[in-house]
């Protein structure tokens, strides 16, 4: 209790009315007495209650009156902050004061389930409440452009008002003075006042072009807003946020259509010509038609805003131009783009190739150098080709790989295209179906997967839906996957196997030194090849008259047409061309022969001579092939019986046993050859050096299987397997023999090793198989083996048969195990010492041997002439000379 401030002693009602009071409302003199005051020990800062700072209490009233005592207040220090339970007493006297003494008072402890629903209410409504700067920012501009416009709309109206009351005033002077007879003066009248509903328009307009510009900003920070307070509520939820949702579907716009960039652009831009022109609508005097055109001008060209009057018609015009001048940049990145974008289509290849009756290549290998060149001295004659290569390769790569090959294209022109012949969409981009030939290439590397690849292509090549006017030429790595391949491919399908090819043409080369140059003279189209043709003058005339018809070719056989276009070769001099057949000639090209009158050739009678038999002959295989079997099948039929053929590679013995028995290859069966096993490596030289080196007739390099996927690792392993065993040969010859050598040749001095090497390859034949085109130039200057380019005579042959696909037939015939084959004879075979002969006469001798000649070579040169001119011309021939000719196998 306190007392008084006189210091006099209260009376009992006053003592219990202060009674009473200070304990529901301390006084004023209790609040500020020093004694009475309790101090909290620490502030609160966050606590959920804060009384006012001042609060008034009539101390006079009465405390039955509650609606007196409920509004009479009494001033209570700043820093008086009362407790929890003196809050509650606070509350109890409150409702004692209000009359309402039965009332019971509420608990202030709450549930859990209400304090965290009045948590997720305040996180909401802080979250509808929380705005960001800038948005506040834009707000109250955009509130205080609209409201100054509000304003001027209400002063314009309001002196619009005030004019047309003065115009009414002035009419009823006008009236009363009897002015108004004058038509001028009220037709401008009625101007005037009909001008102030299109200031009104104008008006319209500007606030519509300013909410369609400002509309944007408040959607983004609506979508923005949304998005947070769905964050918000819900942390773990795994709905996906609206501004989220529609940048994916303007994503996905955008990289779906096709012209997503261009229509963007487009829409810009009429949207900025119409929210420019509706603002210069309402801040000039022109017409909307009138302020479009000159939105537009504005953004076409930034500068026309240069003459706008006024401050509202420069302002707009200048964030026109700021507009246009974005709209212009995006436009020029936009073709920009677009032109990049085509120069890189055209410079990857991505293109569509127009053409007809081309070439097409499909692949890429070592072998395209050569089949390009082969197919531009094919096209010569015409001027030139067009030939297509598609392969998963880089368009610029190709195109640098091509033009660094070493020859001349003689006007074929060569187009590179980056695409894979596994798809529809890629074959019909290269003009598959206008092609007039089609070239699959086997890929460089494993044969079962190149030639599965090359078999894949057939099908996709098949499934052409245009349909296919050209044959296809498949080069395939195993001759076991031939009949697939067919099978599939139908009877579009030629194929070339050049494994195959390559290995019976090294066999046929090592026992008949020099052939390897007669069959690139004739598989190339630089000298002569072969030509199928029909001749129909030729009808009912006998195949031994048509030998001598053609002075510029040379004729090998006939497709007969009775048998259905079956190829012939060396057929019988009886035989009578019948209606629609054609003539197979070895000639320079294909309009460079004609059959002539036929001319008077004595052919004479064959000079006498022994019969030569087969002798013994001891070939060495240094190496392992994958058709090692098929090989020793052909030996084994061309030698005679008892020769011997030794097989010196890493293999063991008993694998190779093996993989000659898994391959077909019955070696109790084998007649004539003898098989001698050695084990070791052929780069070694003391491996080499057990062997009987200067025994052999016949040594054949082959390009080992395990390293045949690199041409230039293979070509280094045979060319170092060639030196070594011409030096061990050299080294094993006597001294007097080298000697005689030397002095005979006269070209190198006693110690010169090449020297060596060319007197032991007199001594037996070495045929390497030559992958790279570059390795080929090293073997030509040393003049030490005799070889055989494996893929400049592959190219040949493709090129050959995608030219006419009939001499496929042909070469199948010449490289098979029965049937026809190219033969070097002697010269005694056929003519006399001395014996002066045209070749049209020992033409007509070597038909009694039923044998065609085609060529021969001089004793004094190193290449053979095949079809050689002047062919009734008479000349001197030597004995050491030989002669070429297609005979049947020995």
């Amino acid at each position: 209790m306190s007392s008084n401030t006189d210091g006099s002693p209260p009376s009992t009602s006053s003592a219990a009315a202060a009674t009473t009071r200070d304990w529901i409302f301390p006084s004023y003199s209790f609040v500020h007495s020093t004694h009475n005051i309790r101090r909290t020990p620490r502030r609160r800062r966050f606590s959920s209650y804060h009384p006012p700072q001042s609060q008034q209490f009539n101390s006079t009233a009465p405390a039955s009156s509650s609606e007196d005592a409920s509004n009479s207040f009494t001033t209570i220090s700043p820093s008086y902050r009362p407790q929890s339970s003196e809050f509650v007493n606070y509350q109890k006297s409150t409702r004692l004061v209000a009359g309402r003494p039965d009332e019971p008072a509420a608990a202030p402890v709450k549930s859990n389930d209400a304090v965290s629903s009045e948590k997720i209410f305040s996180k909401l409504f802080r979250g509808c409440l929380r705005i960001r700067p800038r948005f506040a920012f834009s707000v109250s501009i955009v509130t205080t452009v609209l409201s100054s416009l509000l304003s001027k709309n209400f002063t314009l109206h309001k002196e619009v008002t005030q004019l047309q009351d003065q115009i009414s005033k002035l009419n009823v002077g006008l009236k009363l003075c009897n002015l108004l007879d004058s038509p001028d003066m009220y037709n401008s009248t009625l101007q005037d006042v009909s001008l102030d509903p299109s200031k009104s328009l104008k008006i319209a307009a500007l606030l519509v072009s300013i909410m369609l510009l400002v509309l944007p900003l408040f959607f983004l920070k609506y979508v923005d807003y949304i998005s947070s307070s769905r964050r918000q509520v819900d942390n773990n939820s795994e709905e996906v946020s609206l501004n989220k949702q529609l940048a994916y579907r303007v994503d996905v716009f955008l990289s779906v259509t096709p012209y997503a960039k261009p229509l963007a652009l487009l829409v810009a831009t009429l949207l900025l010509i119409c929210l420019g022109g509706l603002a210069l609508f309402g801040v000039t005097d022109d017409s909307l038609a009138d302020s479009l055109w000159l939105s537009w001008t504005y953004i076409a060209d930034s500068g026309n805003h240069a003459n706008s009057e006024g401050f509202g018609s420069r302002l707009v015009s200048v964030s026109i131009s700021f507009g246009g001048m974005l709209i212009f940049a995006m436009m020029l990145g936009l073709v920009s783009d677009a032109i990049s974008e085509k120069f890189d289509s055209l410079r990857k290849g991505r293109s569509e190739v127009v053409e007809r009756d081309h070439t097409l290549i499909l692949g890429w290998s070592d072998k395209l150098g050569s089949l390009l060149n082969q197919l531009a001295i094919a096209n010569e004659s015409l001027g030139g080709g067009n030939v297509v290569v598609m392969a998963e390769h880089d368009k610029e790569e190709m195109e640098l790989d091509i033009g660094k090959m070493e020859f001349d294209f003689r006007g074929t022109s060569v187009i590179c295209r980056s695409g894979s012949p596994l798809i529809l969409a890629d074959l019909k981009k290269v003009s598959v179906s206008k092609a007039r030939a089609i070239v699959v290439l086997a890929e460089d590397g494993n044969a079962d997967q190149s030639d599965a690849r090359a078999l894949r292509t057939v099908l996709s090549l098949t499934g052409v839906k245009e349909g296919l006017q050209a044959h296809i030429v498949v080069e395939l790595s195993d001759l076991d996957n031939e009949v697939l391949v067919k099978l599939v491919g139908g009877d579009l399908v030629e194929t070339v196997v050049a494994h195959d090819v390559i290995g019976r043409l090294m066999i046929q080369c090592a026992r008949q030194p020099g052939l390897a140059q007669i069959w690139e003279d004739i598989l190339g189209f630089e000298n002569c090849e072969f030509y199928i043709k029909r001749w129909p003058q030729l009808d009912g005339m006998q195949f031994e008259d048509v030998l001598i018809s053609f002075k510029e070719a040379v004729p090998c056989g006939v497709k007969v047409a009775s048998s259905g276009g079956k190829i012939i070769l060396n057929p019988d001099d009886s035989y009578v061309l019948q209606e629609g057949d054609e003539i197979l000639v070895i000639a320079e090209d294909d309009d460079t022969y004609s059959p002539s009158d036929l001319p008077t050739v004595l052919g004479g009678n064959l000079p006498e001579h022994e019969l030569i038999q087969k002798s013994f002959e001891r070939i060495l295989l240094c190496g392992w092939r994958r058709d090692m079997e098929d090989m020793i099948t052909v030996l084994d039929a061309s030698l005679a019986h008892g020769s011997e053929l030794w097989m010196f590679n890493e293999v063991p013995e008993n694998e190779r046993e093996r993989k000659l028995t898994d391959g077909g290859l019955e070696i109790d069966r084998l007649i004539n050859i003898i098989l001698v096993h050695r084990e070791g490596n052929a780069v070694i030289r003391r491996h080499l050096e057990s062997l009987p080196l200067e025994s052999f007739d016949s040594i054949l390099i082959l390009a080992d299987e395990s390293v045949e996927d690199s041409a230039i690792q293979a070509d280094s392993r045979s060319l170092a397997t060639l030196l070594l065993i011409r030096d061990i040969q050299a080294k094993r010859l006597p001294y007097r023999e080298a000697m005689a050598y030397q002095t005979q040749r006269g070209s190198f001095s006693q110690g010169s090793w090449i020297g060596e090497m060319q007197q032991a390859s007199d001594k037996s034949v070495i045929i390497s198989e030559i992958l790279d085109p570059r390795t080929k130039n090293l073997l030509s200057m040393s003049k030490i083996s005799d070889y055989v380019l494996s893929n400049e005579l592959v190219s040949m042959a493709l090129a050959m048969v995608a030219e006419d696909r009939q001499i496929n037939d042909v070469l199948e015939e010449l490289f098979a195990e029965e049937g026809n084959e190219l033969h070097i004879r002697a010269a005694h075979l056929y003519i006399e010492e001395g014996e002066e002969l045209s070749f049209y006469e020992i033409l007509l001798r070597a038909r009694q041997r039923r044998e065609i000649l085609i060529g021969y070579r001089l004793a004094d040169t190193e290449k053979a002439v095949i079809n050689p001119p002047a062919k009734n011309e008479r000349k001197e021939w030597s004995m050491k000379d030989v002669f070429v000719v297609i005979a049947e196998k020995e």
